[in-house]
């Protein structure tokens, strides 16, 4: 799989947390940092994607659906009686 580099400025307090939590996930071999970095962001990406579907859904429910309204008076215009 293709990869990329990127350069991102973040506090050194959260920095320095991440290092150590990705160091006893994933020991601190060669590209421990990568690792942990795309679990983390695959992670933020799923659930802001779920979030925004779920906001979706949440407006649909709120909003109703256009059905295209009734086509008939009563039932028994659907049937020969």
């Amino acid at each position: 799989m293709a990869t990329k580099t990127i350069t991102v400025n973040v506090r050194a307090d959260v920095e320095e947390k991440f290092r150590r939590v990705a160091a006893s996930k994933h020991g601190k071999k060669k590209g421990y940092l990568g690792r942990a970095l795309t679990e983390a962001m695959e992670a933020w990406a799923d659930q802001e994607e779920a979030s925004g579907a779920t906001a979706q859904t949440l407006r649909m429910l709120r909003d109703g659906l256009d059905l295209g309204g009734l086509r008939y008076g009563h039932r028994d215009e659907l049937h020969d009686r």
